[in-house]
């Protein structure tokens, strides 16, 4: 914001990209070490959920902010019109940091330093109502203390355990889910959609443009109260295999009905395509990317970041989804770069570029990605050792259920340490 020189303005840049990518990493860990089970996906959901309101709300910021002095094509323009939305930034993330400082510790990373009094306290606020010996709190302490004296005794290295075969699969699986998820073309929904709006003769691009924001922030609800009953693997087949249809849509009607750009419009010389007087076409157009949104806000925009923050054990958890989320941005960086070169020179093939993409992620997704819905976090080692084949696994009970029925019916005890307290349900 206030930055006098474009060193200074990288130096800011860059601070904020480490903050922002610390926080995509660990936000969607957190929130799965603290979720119970039954409700993990619709809780880390809300982190998308968030980002898709921070799109929405900083667009028109940035809207308005391009109006100050003089406008966007008045050549002096105050350096207000960037100054004023980095600015704003502040706020939520002063918010942020004040509202951080009465987050309670996770659970499982109290446990990893040997603070199992804290640990179970935390459990039992956030899973019995503040009852350390509520039988669902006890089952999750004894989980959490068998995987964490398993991790101990084989005792190897993070380095190690993350590149074992079987755990490096897992993290290239997650790592390969976020860049399917960028290559999905959202963001280039996202980034250029005012472009794809005058290709395709519409002027009214505050409207139409205002609209997809919009359609992205109401339509990620449905996964945050449905993604636990309808399962991450059906959702990211569904999603994949619909916004693969759309792109060819729209990429068909693009490439039928349109005509190089003959340059006489001015503002239209950024694109190199058009449709010119076929306004069934432009409406079918404009509704086949307002619907690849909808699917995507459904589907993969939540799911692509609530599936890599629960299938790692606690020793590699941070450090596998970093990795993850590193992907992510990874490829959200090439696009910026790539696509406006693409739009210019493929133009309405580059539909059929990410329509394809999300046919090899449909590929990917139904020969690797196993369901883990309702299964806890400790689970996660006995869904991907299983041995069946990823598109046969799904749900079939979950081991803190029963254990959970054992300690309220007394047939099994648990013994904490915890200042030599034994703890027993029932």
């Amino acid at each position: 914001t206030a930055a006098n020189g474009i060193a200074l303005l990288c130096v800011g840049r860059v601070i904020a990209g480490i903050g922002a990518g610390i926080a995509s990493a660990i936000v969607p860990v957190y929130q799965a070490e603290i979720a119970p089970k039954e409700i993990r996906g619709r809780v880390v959901s809300f982190q998308q959920w968030a980002i898709t309101w921070g799109i929405m709300i900083q667009y028109f910021i940035q809207y308005g902010a391009s109006f100050t002095g003089g406008g966007p094509h008045n050549p002096h323009q105050s350096t207000l019109a960037f100054r004023l939305p980095w600015a704003i930034q502040i706020i939520p993330a002063t918010i942020l940091l004040v509202c951080m400082l009465f987050v309670p510790y996770s659970p499982r990373w109290l446990a990893g330093q040997d603070r199992w009094d804290e640990s179970i306290r935390v459990l039992a606020n956030l899973h019995g109502n503040g009852d350390i010996a509520h039988p669902k709190v006890l089952a999750q302490y004894r989980e959490i203390e068998d995987a964490l004296t398993f991790e101990r005794e084989v005792g190897q290295s993070t380095l190690k355990t993350i590149t074992q075969p079987h755990m490096l699969n897992r993290v290239l699986l997650t790592m390969a889910i976020q860049m399917w998820s960028q290559l999905s073309g959202m963001n280039v929904m996202m980034y250029y959609m005012v472009y794809l709006m005058q290709s395709v003769g519409i002027n009214n691009l505050l409207l139409t443009t205002s609209i997809q924001y919009i359609l992205n922030v109401a339509l990620t609800l449905p996964a945050i109260f449905f993604l636990d009953k309808w399962g991450r693997r059906p959702s990211l087949l569904i999603g994949a295999f619909f916004m693969m249809t759309f792109l060819f849509i729209a990429g068909g009607l693009s490439a039928v009905y349109g005509r190089p750009n003959p340059h006489t419009d001015p503002f239209l010389d950024a694109i190199s395509w058009v449709i010119v007087d076929h306004p069934t076409v432009t409406r079918g157009i404009v509704a086949a990317c307002y619907l690849f949104v909808c699917t995507f806000a459904m589907t993969w925009g939540p799911t692509s970041w609530t599936y890599p923050s629960e299938i790692f054990p606690a020793k590699i958890r941070v450090k596998a989804v970093s990795l993850a989320t590193a992907s992510n941005w990874l490829w959200n960086c090439a696009l910026a770069f790539a696509v406006p070169t693409l739009f210019w020179k493929i133009s309405w093939k580059m539909y059929f570029v990410f329509g394809t993409f999300n046919g090899l992620a449909f590929i990917h997704v139904f020969l690797a990605v196993r369901e883990t819905k309702g299964k806890t976090l400790e689970e996660m080692e006995e869904v991907f050792a299983s041995g069946i084949p990823a598109w046969r696994s799904g749900v079939r009970g979950s081991r803190l259920d029963r254990l959970q029925r054992e300690i309220a019916e007394g047939v099994y005890k648990v013994g904490g340490n915890l200042e030599g307290r034994e703890f027993e349900g029932g």
